[in-house]
């Protein structure tokens, strides 16, 4: 509020005994004191009450005045109760330090004027901010001309002073203000996305406030309203979406801050979410095409057919690229203790986020990423631009090891102890026949990386034995013979006896022969998983404690 609004008020009994040209100065807050140095307790902007305790001798207003606009305050009241009129020392103080100078009537309490002020300049700050709100929203919500996240933070740093960035849960920078200097280090970014993953997982409401590094960030959740509708807007499991919500980190403290700009806040998380599901909706074309081409290999369709999708693909994931370009296959999977939670979805969004360089901002760059799902698994199409002739693509794209070096250490956080992400990755290949070889390339990579310990792991097609490559063009009258000799038996005694051997035995090969594991999957007692496996071994004379054999089913499972 304005000092000229003070001197409108009749009801405050203010007289103005100088700083006529000072009146359009604002007024942040308001002090009673009556101390001879305030100044440790005053901030700037305030309007000063006192009632002259503190004068003893003509020569302690110039020292007082001085103090006070050495701090930067707005103005002066002082009151009349107890020396009557305005001592002229303190009126010719204020005169020469051009502080604004008022006379509080008798009549009027200091608390009056305390809580009028107060109540004005929270009624103004709220409206201060709601202004920039609306101004956030008309921005957000006018299509792409708004400008994005970027603009809303840049807004943030100009109107409120505050560096804030827009991160994945993978620390990926995905937006950030340009008005408030350089970006944060990626080391940053991936610690804060670790703090806020580790205080998301405790259920404890936002924002969350962390130190790193000497210096306090408070962390807001960013919840897609998409996402939030497709789990029924209520209460859910946080783990369904914890990996896959963006998060607004802020260079304060929260806690310090007033319920108006705690709102404000929350209302620009709101408006980063707007951003987030119009990205959602946009990848809606990618993963439909990453679907239809994952269909086609599945099933086997000819090299034709599936050659003229990926031709409909390039340039929707490539734009402007002029040759058919390399692809990457990499599958993931998230699975939680006890299984009741759908990995597929997380995992799905996980690699739309991960499968990006750390060091590129912004959101355009994770467009170029097509992510199919089927059951848990989650499996990306990833185009490269295509190699020079004297490279067959081998060394090109994503490797496994870099893939996880920028986000192992925020994703361990979220999974906490009852999560797992297994990432497998392929080689390049550049024709449609080498696409369903890239696929079981990249699943038998993620089974490896499965058998690793840790929370993330992967493992890409430099550790892989070369028969995973073959399997695609085994002949098929070899794999139906393969298949039969060792399925066939546990088919017939399924059909016979409603045993499900088959899904028992491919779950106990994910599970890398854990009992304990395969047995929580899925959700029988050890002593009868126990017994399926043995009449599996009896059925087939073989031996699933045997390398091998364990081996040898896989192979015709992936076949059948």
């Amino acid at each position: 509020m304005r000092l000229r609004a003070l001197l409108d008020t009749d009801s405050l009994g203010l007289r103005l005994l100088g700083g006529a040209d000072e009146l359009d100065r604002t007024v942040r807050g308001v002090m009673t004191t009556d101390l001879r140095d305030p100044s440790r307790y005053l901030s700037g902007g305030e309007l000063v009450l006192t009632g002259l305790a503190w004068r003893r001798d003509p020569a302690d207003s110039e020292a007082f005045v001085r103090l006070l606009t050495g701090s930067g305050v707005a103005a002066l009241a002082a009151g009349e109760a107890e020396l009557g009129d305005i001592p002229d020392d303190l009126i010719t103080a204020c005169a020469r330090h051009r502080l604004p100078l008022f006379a509080v009537h008798e009549s009027v309490a200091f608390a009056m004027i305390t809580e009028h002020v107060v109540r004005q300049v929270s009624g103004e700050r709220a409206g201060d901010l709601a202004a920039v709100v609306d101004r956030h929203r008309r921005m957000m919500t006018s299509g792409p001309g708004g400008g994005g996240p970027d603009v809303v933070l840049d807004l943030l740093g100009s109107d409120l002073d505050l560096r804030a960035w827009v991160l994945s849960p993978a620390g990926r920078l995905i937006a950030g203000s340009k008005v408030s200097g350089p970006a944060p280090a990626p080391d940053l970014c991936a610690a804060l996305a670790a703090e806020h993953l580790t205080a998301a997982r405790t259920g404890r409401r936002g924002p969350h406030r962390v130190a790193v590094g000497g210096t306090t960030y408070s962390l807001f959740p960013v919840r897609g309203s998409s996402r939030t509708a497709a789990q029924g807007g209520g209460s859910h499991d946080v783990r369904e979406t914890l990996l896959s919500d963006w998060l607004l980190a802020v260079e304060a403290d929260a806690g310090d801050w007033p319920a108006e700009r705690l709102d404000l806040l929350q209302g620009v998380t709101q408006l980063i979410a707007v951003e987030r599901d119009r990205r959602d909706a946009a990848r809606t074309v990618r993963r439909r095409l990453a679907q239809e081409v994952l269909e086609l290999v599945q099933t086997g369709a000819a090299p034709a057919e599936i050659a003229a999708r990926l031709r409909v693909a390039a340039p929707v994931l490539l734009p402007g690229l002029g040759a058919a370009p390399h692809w990457q296959v990499v599958v993931g999977r998230v699975d939680w203790a006890g299984g009741e939670i759908e990995g597929g979805p997380v995992a799905q969004a996980l690699l739309e986020e991960i499968l990006v360089d750390p060091l590129l901002t912004g959101p355009e760059h994770s467009d170029r990423i097509a992510v199919a799902r089927t059951g848990d698994e989650a499996i990306a199409l990833v185009p490269l631009p295509a190699v020079s002739s004297e490279h067959d693509g081998s060394e090109a794209g994503i490797l496994a090891e870099e893939l996880l070096s920028a986000v192992r250490d925020p994703l361990s956080a979220g999974l906490d102890d009852d999560g797992r992400l297994t990432l497998g990755v392929s080689a390049a290949v550049h024709t449609a026949e080498g696409l369903r070889g890239a696929l079981e390339e990249a699943r038998h990579a993620r089974r490896v990386a499965a058998a690793r310990p840790g929370r993330v792991c992967a493992a890409g097609h430099q550790e892989l034995a070369s028969h995973v490559l073959l399997l695609p063009f085994v002949p098929d009258d070899v794999r139906r013979a393969f298949t039969a000799r060792l399925l066939d038996p546990l088919r017939d005694y399924d059909r016979r006896h409603r045993a499900e051997l088959i899904p028992t035995l491919e779950a106990f090969l994910e599970c890398d022969g854990s009992w304990t594991r395969c047995a929580t999957r899925l959700h029988l007692h050890v002593n009868t998983l126990r017994y399926r496996v043995g009449r599996i071994e009896q059925l087939t004379g073989r031996d699933l404690s045997r390398l091998e054999d364990k081996l040898d089913f896989f192979l015709a499972l992936r076949m059948s």
